[in-house]
């Protein structure tokens, strides 16, 4: 079997990165889906269906994206939370034509005060249009370095917000971890 990141097709696929911050402050940034678009290279924005303080499982919400050259492609998604576990998970799935598509995950493993951040999406369905395009586009290679900008961006916010509180100390991208 070739390693997930020469597949031509999208299947599922992680990156992961170590941060100087707690899993349940993490887990706190992320679940905020509305604030995604801080960390996000490609969601713009999230707002939640209903009236919602905290995400919980079954929570629904529409995300709005932008792709491709000038980020000129717009499309927004509606989602639905599949887990929400403080400090150890997040996972929600898109739809795509009222069909559930992709699920995006993020996994939180306390460190020693550090937490271990991982990110995946695992694509359950998507039209056959959008599997050709996929080819010519990378998206899979998109996505994969999408992911690492997320949690480049998040561990940037959350390490500069316990270094202001006194805590910790920002550390440096180690490339192995990603």
């Amino acid at each position: 079997m070739r390693p997930k990141s020469q597949r031509w097709w999208l299947t599922e696929d992680q990156a992961e990165l170590e941060i100087d911050a707690d899993a349940a402050e993490l887990y706190g940034m992320v679940s905020d889906l509305p604030r995604i678009g801080e960390w996000s290279p490609e969601c713009e924005g999230v707002e939640w269906e209903g009236d919602v303080t905290a995400p919980v499982e079954g929570t629904t919400f529409v995300g709005h994206n932008a792709v491709g050259p000038g980020r000129r492609i717009r499309y927004s998604r509606h989602g639905r939370v599949l887990v929400a576990d403080p400090g150890r998970e997040f996972a929600f799935v898109t739809d795509e034509g009222g069909r559930e598509s992709t699920v995006w995950r993020y996994r939180f493993e306390s460190r020693a005060g550090r937490t271990l951040v991982t990110e995946s999406y695992e694509v359950r369905w998507i039209p056959m249009w959008a599997r050709i395009l996929d080819v010519p586009l990378n998206r899979h290679g998109e996505l994969v370095a999408n992911m690492r900008t997320t949690l480049e961006r998040l561990r940037d916010a959350a390490e500069s917000r316990t270094c202001a509180a006194g805590g910790g100390r920002p550390s440096t991208v180690d490339e192995a971890q990603l």
